[in-house]
């Protein structure tokens, strides 16, 4: 694999040393503020930053800083062990929103906060508001629950986004000692052991990138090549659910905690190709692999155990207790797109397209400022609409909330959106990748110093025209390839007027391109029925709509009052029409009746009587704005209408 030169102003989140595919940056790849990814950015700059911001100062979580400093934790000390890792996320956010739109109040943000941090951080850069101060627990003393070096993974994480779209300041200064103090206390002589939430290793990963620094890569190898080894204390869901069950070389799919299991597995991404270590890659391949065949909801969403938010068994998909944390969606494309990047294939893009429609989008609001930690696919009652100053205690809440007593997910949400263009595209020495399809302005060097300017236009996934203009290239021959999705069967992609039927996967064109020419793709968004595995026992028999990249659901405001969404039974046979954003299908509407024992022998007729109906499908990431209601992704149907 060809190697990256480390440079300081770099702004994007994953930098490999060593990689196929490089990653293009903010200052490469402009969203514009238009279409379905345009917009999201714009409304997580204008109100997802902002929200996010005052609820960590109406909760107290960033005062705690402020109240380590005049000595008055842990008396006054609000949120929970985790809590400080919240101000870190926002800080990077607020840092990839810098690049992309630098102004006053960014930077201000930015710099007040970093101040009441670096106030409160130890000599020896320790720096945690829930441990090590008279009346609180020992430094370290609770690895298994205690999130210290978690927290510290997303402090590292951030200071990249600061250095790289900055340069050396006070913030990144803050995250050295840190890690400094990290790698002398964990080092070969310090402490053996781990995180319970792994986290740490990504963000030593980066940081060393950042900074040229080897000793934090050697540290996250040792991190990660500790885990497994049954470090951590055994816990009633086993030691699986922090992944200190089994090494990470000797595993085969992911387990346990998804957020853990699928921070552990990026990290060792990064480790993998930043040592050329084809083996270790390989098996985060067969990782992920076994996981999205036998683990993964049709949305995407990762993780089917509330109790522990965790992977079930193979196949155990259930969905009205499907728990898909948003987390776990985020951490899904981080770990796809590291691997997209390692290797060029296909299905890693396919599953972050997935992914990003249907678990990104859907959990949060069209106007940024409430989110589902959750993501079920079928809610079974309508649930109570939070207050825009309440903060939810339940992270399965049945709808979305202005925020969490775990508030992990909008901060997540809003680090995710800010550095969304860095996702979009790649380049190699010999062209240009595209992976999703946004409205962006795309500029990049191939072979050192020959420039190449494109711009891309679109209304996917409204429809699936998307022209890609050339507005500046060289004399010599390059490459443009665009990804095919794997359910558009029929595209065809074509230069000014010529067309020609591709298949899925990537399509690449080579020539020596002019400005001015045109790149027109065409994808066949046409609606399709979708059925599961008959492994999966909670979807046999039963029948999904999809559109384009999106799941679509049915919600009870488009049935008539007093009607559940599992009163619907689709009929197989039915039309699949496109109205606007919507999709009309017919059915049938099962009457209410007075309840009786549900169970017959086996030659009896269970159905109830039932009437016609046309209703109309939304899709999936749109549910819950219009208020509480219920929900299905997955539509009963009948073998013969």
């Amino acid at each position: 694999m060809p190697s990256t030169a480390l440079t300081q102003h770099d702004p994007r989140p994953v930098s490999p040393l060593h990689t196929l595919l490089r990653p293009l940056g903010l200052s490469e790849v402009q969203l514009r503020p238009t279409g379905f990814w345009g917009q999201r950015a714009r409304v997580n700059a204008e109100n997802t930053l902002p929200h996010c911001l005052g609820w960590l100062e109406r909760a107290g979580w960033l005062p705690n800083f402020d109240r380590a400093v005049a000595g008055t934790l842990p008396q006054e000390r609000t949120g929970r062990e985790f809590a400080d890792s919240e101000i870190y996320k926002l800080i990077e956010a607020y840092c990839w929103e810098s690049e992309t739109n630098l102004s006053q109040h960014l930077e201000q943000v930015i710099t007040s906060v970093t101040e009441r941090l670096v106030a409160a951080q130890d000599d020896d850069g320790y720096l945690n508001t829930n441990f090590g101060r008279p009346e609180q627990q020992p430094r370290y003393s609770d690895l298994e629950w205690g999130h210290e070096l978690y927290n510290y993974g997303h402090l590292l994480q951030a200071a990249v986004a600061r250095l790289r779209t900055h340069g050396e300041d006070e913030f990144v200064a803050m995250a050295r000692r840190v890690a400094d103090h990290v790698c002398e206390t964990f080092g070969p002589n310090g402490i053996q052991s781990v995180c319970g939430h792994p986290e740490i290793e990504l963000g030593l990963m980066e940081f060393s990138r950042a900074t040229g620094v080897t000793k934090y890569r050697n540290q996250a190898s040792l991190f990660i090549e500790r885990r497994g080894r049954g470090t951590l204390k055994d816990i009633e869901w086993g030691r699986s659910y922090y992944q200190d069950d089994i090494p990470v070389r000797d595993a085969t799919v992911f387990r346990g905690h998804a957020v853990r299991a699928l921070y552990l597995a990026a990290a060792v991404v990064d480790l993998a190709v930043d040592t050329e270590d084809r083996h270790l890659l390989g098996i985060i391949e067969t990782q992920w692999e076994n996981t999205v065949a036998k683990r993964t909801y049709i949305t995407g969403g990762m993780g089917s155990h509330h109790q522990d938010e965790a992977f079930g068994d193979d196949y155990v998909l259930p969905n009205d207790r499907a728990y898909c944390e948003s987390c776990a969606g985020v951490a899904s494309v981080m770990l796809s797109w590291r691997l997209l990047l390692a290797t060029g294939k296909a299905r890693y893009a396919d599953l972050i397209e997935r992914t990003l429609f249907n678990i990104v989008a859907t959990s949060t609001s069209d106007d940024g400022q409430s989110f589902f930690y959750s993501n079920t696919l079928h809610r079974k009652t309508p649930g109570v609409a939070t207050g825009p100053l309440e903060q939810s205690k339940r992270a399965d809440s049945s709808q979305r909330a202005a925020w969490f007593d775990v508030a992990c997910c909008p901060n997540n949400i809003a680090r995710t959106f800010a550095s969304l263009a860095t996702y979009l595209a790649t380049a190699h020495d010999d062209g240009i990748q595209i992976h999703q399809f946004a409205n962006t302005d795309i500029n990049a060097d191939l072979r050192g110093d020959e420039r190449v300017r494109l711009t891309v236009n679109t209304r996917y996934p409204h429809d699936g025209n998307i022209a890609i203009v050339i507005t500046e290239s060289g004399t010599e021959p390059w490459s443009l390839s665009v990804r095919i999705p794997d359910w558009a069967e029929g595209a065809t992609v074509g230069v000014n007027s010529e067309q020609e039927e591709v298949q899925a996967g990537y399509f690449t064109i080579t020539r020596a391109f002019t400005a001015g020419d045109v790149i027109h793709i065409r994808l066949p968004l046409i609606p399709r029925l979708i059925r599961g595995h008959d492994r999966v026992d909670a979807i046999r028999g039963a029948l999904a709509v999809e559109y384009g990249p999106r799941v679509y659901c049915i919600e009870s405001a488009a049935l008539p009052p007093e009607h559940h969404v599992d009163d619907f039974i689709l009929n197989p046979r039915t039309q699949l029409d496109v109205e606007g954003d919507r999709i009309i299908v017919k059915g049938w509407l099962e009457e209410n009746l007075a309840p009786s024992w549900p169970y017959k022998a086996a030659a009896t007729e269970l159905s109830r009587p039932r009437r016609p109906i046309t209703a109309a499908l939304t899709p999936y990431h749109h549910w819950g704005n219009q208020g509480p209601v219920t929900m299905r992704i997955w539509l009963r149907t009948i073998n013969n209408p």
